[in-house]
């Protein structure tokens, strides 16, 4: 009995280089847990509180030669460097506060307000900067509650 062999017939100039999106966590989206706080609320979110976030990731870039527009494992790591993390803002006195008690290796400290919308774009520009020069564009929606999504334009 003979095997058959079947050949696609397209050149590679035709596959690599093209542009695709990936999605990384669409219908399961990236977990991860974080505390953070937001000192200049009103309310409840001015003390310290954690979420499990749900992450997704849309990246627009060209086909590399490995086939794929970036390895999903690499987005899932980057983004894994705030799990179980506690997100402060610059300035928060809690940062002082886990580097005295010998825990500044747990905190995370941003410019911004740590919101799910500023997570969403910090996310975004770090995977733009580490994903290599094939991606063009990077989209992060980040839920912290069912009810309280955001995502990139």
């Amino acid at each position: 009995m003979t095997q058959r062999i079947l050949k696609e017939d397209i050149s590679s100039d035709a596959v690599i280089g093209r542009r695709r999106t990936l999605t990384v966590g669409g219908d399961r989206p990236i977990r991860i847990s974080a505390g953070h706080r937001l000192r200049h609320h009103a309310g409840k979110c001015s003390r310290p509180h954690g979420h499990n976030y749900e992450i997704t990731v849309e990246i627009d870039g060209k086909l590399t030669n490995d086939g794929w527009v970036v390895d999903k494992g690499e987005v899932t790591s980057i983004i894994d460097e705030w799990d179980h993390m506690f997100l402060l803002e610059q300035g928060d006195p809690l940062v002082e506060a886990f580097e005295t008690a010998g825990d500044g290796d747990g905190i995370v400290v941003l410019e911004h307000p740590p919101t799910a919308e500023v997570m969403a774009v910090l996310l975004e520009q770090k995977l733009l900067d580490r994903l290599g020069d094939t991606v063009e564009a990077v989209r992060v929606s980040v839920a912290e509650t069912g009810e309280l999504c955001t995502g990139g334009v």
